[in-house]
């Protein structure tokens, strides 16, 4: 069912605030540090250890699918604000290394894209994958 999907991502979503928590009593800092992040990390690996399992049907992962299309979005949004928010306030530092990480990251895609090798490309999908 669906909502078996609906319910997998909103155990992963309390998980990794639990963890965010944590992380941010642990360093000192009165706010949740990568929270979301963790509660991504957890349902990816989640659902996919119930999909090479065989225990994720089909419906419980078009329920996981359709939050993910909603949720994802909206809380990088979220998050990409938070962070100029801070870089401004911050001052002229913040936003150099704002910039020279995003620069960095830029530079390296070429480099790990290069990672791996030439392989075969994938078959088609079959019309039960599909």
């Amino acid at each position: 069912m669906i909502i078996y999907g609906v319910a997998a991502l909103a155990a992963c979503h309390l998980a990794g605030v639990i963890l965010g928590d944590l992380l941010g009593v642990l360093l000192g800092v009165q706010s949740n540090v990568g929270g979301v992040g963790f509660a991504m990390l957890l349902l990816i690996l989640l659902t996919d250890w119930l999909r090479r399992t065989g225990r994720l049907p089909q419906a419980s992962e078009q329920g996981v699918l359709f939050w993910s299309a909603m949720y994802i979005p909206i809380v990088v949004a979220m998050a990409a604000r938070q962070n100029v928010v801070a870089a401004l306030a911050g001052g002229p530092l913040a936003i150099m290394v704002g910039i020279g990480a995003t620069v960095a990251c830029w530079a390296l895609v070429p480099v790990v894209a290069r990672i791996g090798g030439q392989d075969e490309p994938l078959p088609p999908l079959t019309a039960q994958e599909a």
